[in-house]
């Protein structure tokens, strides 16, 4: 009996280990993309000045499509080279989650970091003014309340092009849940015309606003931090560097949770759903946080709203084209969600009243997609 415990603690310690392990590749993980988002970031925008984008350009097309490209190599793989229909349901269930994560996740910790970043700033203005004593630190408190009433945090131009995007996301986003409730002999050629609308998105953002996004504004490359104008090689190595560690860590950080969530008692189905979204868009929330912190909101709110058009299309249309496109409860339940979350912004919007504790709000959407998804899988 002594040595039966005696294996017993020993199998327990090695899973326990094992655990342990996977869970510091996973933190190594997260820890890789940030960085590695730091760099890209800094080196798109300097792709953006060399093509002579316009600032709002490159979080929409470029941040977004280099981002948002490997997800999508995975929906293609996942679709076509697919030999049993729950791997294919892999690439249905990303062209899902992705949007999801997006309208609630990325915004809503985007907003929780303006709300940290103002914070910041109101302690460091009554600092600056201790000298005044109590009328500086009231003036500041009350400056800021007024800030908040108002909804200032966002500027107009802000909010109407975040308004803009949205609305065509959630034209795109609701034919798409909607195919997947009927079926007829031509509905996969429909793919075809989700690519159409990205290329007309993409031609609209690319001719919307040209500037010189001046140079002196963007921060030194990384690669030639000495260098006020970097080679083009160096732009491009940055550029294409970053998103190479970007997308091998995301596929390892997502490798891990597949093999703790079984160790954590977590189903297969909830890991896909649930958590292994959240992993494909961690780029996206980085450059969010990242740009944030630089005090660049507009490039941080463009990257997750270009991204969320090219995860309605792209991987929709690919997943159109190479399978049923059937959503079951799960995935529409998904859908709902992202369609709440989209309309809770665009209302807010509307009212002008969007604000970054506003913002915030979005993530406990995901809270309630949680808590319905485990009533619909138990």
């Amino acid at each position: 009996m002594g040595v039966v415990r005696a294996a017993f603690v020993v199998g327990g310690d090695e899973k326990g280990g094992a655990c342990m392990a996977h869970i510091v590749i996973l933190l190594a993980c997260a820890v890789a993309i940030y960085l590695s988002c730091e760099w890209f970031v800094n080196a798109v925008e300097w792709l953006g000045h060399r093509l002579n984008l316009g600032t709002m350009a490159v979080g929409t097309v470029l941040a977004a499509f280099g981002t948002a490209l490997p997800e999508s190599v995975v929906t293609l793989v996942a679709v076509t080279t697919g030999t049993t229909a729950d791997v294919r349901y892999i690439g249905v269930g990303a062209a899902m989650g992705g949007p999801l994560v997006l309208a609630t996740v990325a915004y809503g910790v985007t907003g929780a970091v303006l709300l940290l970043r103002r914070r910041a700033r109101s302690r460091e203005k009554v600092l600056v003014g201790v000298g005044a004593a109590t009328l500086v630190r009231r003036s500041v408190i009350e400056s800021e309340d007024a800030h908040s009433r108002a909804g200032a945090e966002f500027t107009t131009s802000q909010t109407e092009r975040l308004a803009r995007d949205q609305r065509w996301f959630m034209a795109v986003f609701v034919v798409k849940v909607a195919l997947g409730l009927v079926a007829f002999a031509f509905k996969p050629w429909l793919g075809v015309l989700f690519f159409a609308v990205y290329g007309v998105y993409f031609w609209r953002e690319v001719r919307g606003g040209q500037d010189s996004g001046a140079a002196e504004d963007l921060e030194p490359l990384k690669l030639q931090p000495s260098a006020s104008r970097p080679a083009t090689v160096a732009v491009l190595a940055q550029t294409l560097g970053a998103l190479a560690v970007i997308f091998v860590s995301s596929q390892l950080f997502v490798h891990q949770l597949d093999v703790i969530a079984p160790m954590l008692g977590l189903s297969g189905a909830v890991t896909a759903l649930l958590l292994s979204p959240i992993a494909t868009e961690l780029p996206e929330i980085m450059n969010a946080i990242i740009w944030v912190r630089q005090g660049k909101t507009e490039l941080a709110l463009a990257n997750i709203s270009g991204a969320m058009m090219i995860q309605a299309t792209v991987p929709s249309g690919l997943g159109l084209l190479f399978t049923d496109w059937h959503l079951d409860h799960a995935l529409l339940w998904s859908g709902a969600i992202t369609m709440v979350a989209i309309t809770y912004l665009l209302a807010t919007m509307r009212a002008n009243k969007l604000t970054p504790t506003r913002l915030a709000i979005s993530a406990l959407l995901y809270l309630v997609f949680a808590a319905g998804l485990v009533l619909i899988l138990a």
